[in-house]
């Protein structure tokens, strides 16, 4: 009698499994997602640092201090992805976008010729040599940046952190940009730029982790660009004539995630993309799109 028991559960619990098999990895997929925009170039002579692109995602926290946005199913059909370019110089970055997903651009940092001040963005510029205008940053995306209220320029604002006014003549630390793990290992991205020192004899301030770029410096070392795909902010230029150009911003990056079953995504033409099964998903990581008119399939 036991024997029959025990049987008739496994045949039950056999048919839920093979119930269950028939719809998983089914259309509509569940998607986690990590979107960042390019980052804010820094600014020029005593520039301000740029600030990191919009960070958003529903894999772990978001950006401006936000908690993880909600779950995302996506059925089948054809959706556009941006990966948004980092800002030239002096130049505020370009958005992200991935399916209802946009986040916006960095804010480029201010320069001591007009505009003095940093620029609104995903997460805001630093503003230049004793200009005190702060910027803000994206709700849920990123934050602001200080004014500076010294010589040194304010830091560019980053995604977990406000951009910092400088110290004297040293330039203003970058703000730290948000950790995620969506690929299986733990990387910061969208650190805000630091900003240019306003003498030879003093450092620039650093880049925020998540890709900042370091402020520039007179007298030994010049700005740093914001790094490749992660949205950083450039490093604000110091005082020319070898340390007063503002760097590029950091192109940002498009990552998601389908379930391993699902049929594989399809790229057009003008997408970078890698993908790789980690645990029960597949990770797609595109790191550039040629154009803006590029599309992901998911069949």
């Amino acid at each position: 009698m036991a024997v029959t028991s025990m049987s008739q559960s496994s045949i039950r619990d056999f048919t839920k499994f093979n119930r269950m098999s028939t719809t998983f990895g089914v259309s509509p997929f569940a998607c986690q997602y990590l979107v960042v925009a390019g980052g804010g170039g820094g600014g020029a002579t005593h520039g301000g640092g740029g600030g990191a692109g919009g960070y958003r995602s529903n894999a772990g926290t978001s950006g401006g201090g936000a908690a993880s946005e909600a779950a995302l199913s996506l059925p089948v059909a054809v959706y556009s992805i941006i990966v948004g370019a980092g800002g030239a110089a002096g130049a505020s970055g370009s958005n992200s976008v991935f399916a209802s997903i946009t986040s916006l651009a960095g804010g480029r940092g201010g320069s001591w010729a007009t505009p003095a001040a940093g620029a609104t963005g995903g997460s805001g510029g630093g503003s230049s040599y004793r200009n005190t205008t702060t910027t803000s940053g994206t709700a849920g995306q990123g934050f602001g940046s200080t004014g500076s209220v010294n010589e040194g320029a304010s830091g560019g604002g980053g995604g977990a952190q406000l951009g910092a006014t400088g110290s004297g003549n040293t330039g203003g630390d970058g703000g730290d940009g948000v950790s995620s793990s969506i690929t299986g290992s733990a990387v910061t991205r969208a650190g805000g730029g630091g900003g240019g020192s306003s003498d030879g004899s003093v450092l620039g301030g650093d880049g925020g982790a998540g890709g900042g770029g370091k402020g520039g410096n007179a007298a030994t070392n010049t700005a740093v660009a914001g790094t490749v795909n992660t949205g950083g902010g450039g490093g604000g230029g110091s005082y020319p004539p070898t340390g007063g150009q503002g760097k590029a911003g950091g192109s940002g990056v498009v990552i998601f995630t389908l379930p391993s079953q699902a049929p594989l995504a399809t790229f057009s033409g003008g997408v970078t993309q890698t993908s790789e099964v980690v645990g029960a998903n597949r990770v797609y990581t595109v790191t550039a799109t040629s154009t803006t008119d590029e599309t992901v399939t998911i069949s």
